[in-house]
């Protein structure tokens, strides 16, 4: 799938260079056999920033130029066209090729990189699938891992903090989403908590920390406040006890008076449900007697019905 893209480009610019009755003097070389002729306007079609007409005529060069002396530098300008044409998929995989090719290239470390920051300009908003940043991340840290002493390898580490950042905001959109979602299952509520810990532990110095800690006290506690009363005392603890790790974690928060709230509600809650099932106790000992009392009376006449009958 990676050449899709700068096929339809070829396409699309050798389709618009063939139309017309006379060819152009480019037309006529790109259908030419003169591969140094071809080789040698490509590279000033490349130096002129024409990279549409250098991509046309690298792309029939580079099987030609397989082996020989001239392929390190040709491949070299490919990657590079179909970078400055954005085709960041498939000149990733290029400069990948081109560093694994010729790995004693005074251009190798240049191309490694340049393959894991292709990888980071095709990284998608932190709303869409983050394979390719998570990819992104691999490509930049071997890079690091290969060049340590690189100047190239502190913008790579500073790449990699930005994808990470990237990283949590998908966790923590993710997670609130969970909370967001809510008020149609409350069973979100509880996965709200869960997405909100894992997120935690893979990003233990998540910049959104403070938040979701706080996010966690309202989940649990919506959690509890939906459920049955038979549910909610233990549910709602579990909220004071989250309530109490966030003011341990955070004492001077700037959430701290909406996080006191949810622990007085929550106390509230508990002395709610406690007061429903005292009072659902009490109805069910109510119509227990009641039945008890009707069941004595019965039993009663009908001992007296007997009793009459056995007289007579």
């Amino acid at each position: 799938m990676f050449k899709i893209k700068h096929l339809i480009i070829s396409s699309l610019v050798i389709a618009i260079f063939s139309l017309g009755a006379c060819k152009s003097r480019f037309e006529k070389l790109r259908l030419s056999n003169d591969v140094a002729k071809k080789y040698q306007e490509g590279i000033r079609l490349y130096n002129k920033k024409d990279y549409s007409k250098a991509l046309i005529l690298f792309e029939g060069l580079v099987q030609k130029y397989r082996g020989t002396a001239e392929a390190e530098d040709l491949n070299y300008y490919y990657a590079y066209t179909l970078y400055r044409l954005k085709d960041y998929t498939t000149a990733r995989y290029k400069f990948k090729e081109f560093a694994d090719t010729y790995p004693a290239s005074k251009n190798a470390e240049e191309c490694r990189y340049m393959g894991a920051y292709c990888y980071y300009l095709d990284s998608p908003k932190s709303s869409l699938d983050q394979e390719n940043t998570y990819k992104a991340i691999d490509a930049l840290q071997l890079f690091i891992n290969l060049y340590p002493k690189s100047d190239r390898a502190t913008q790579a580490a500073q790449y990699i903090a930005n994808l990470r950042n990237k990283l949590e905001t998908k966790a923590y959109d993710n997670a609130k989403l969970y909370y967001d979602l809510g008020g149609y299952d409350i069973s979100n509520y509880k996965s709200a908590v869960v997405a909100l810990k894992n997120a935690q532990v893979e990003f233990p110095d998540i910049k959104y920390a403070e938040e979701m800690n706080l996010l966690i006290v309202k989940s649990q506690f919506m959690y509890a406040k939906n459920s049955f009363p038979s549910r909610q005392e233990d549910r709602f603890n579990e909220a004071i006890e989250y309530y109490n790790e966030f003011t341990e974690a955070y004492p001077d928060s700037k959430f701290a008076k909406e996080a006191k709230l949810l622990k007085d509600d929550s106390e509230a809650g508990i002395a709610n449900a406690k007061r429903i099932l005292a009072e659902e106790a009490a109805m069910i000992a109510k119509y227990k007697a009641l039945e008890e009392g009707d069941k004595k009376k019965k039993d009663t006449t009908i001992n007296k019905n007997l009793d009459n009958k056995t007289q007579k």
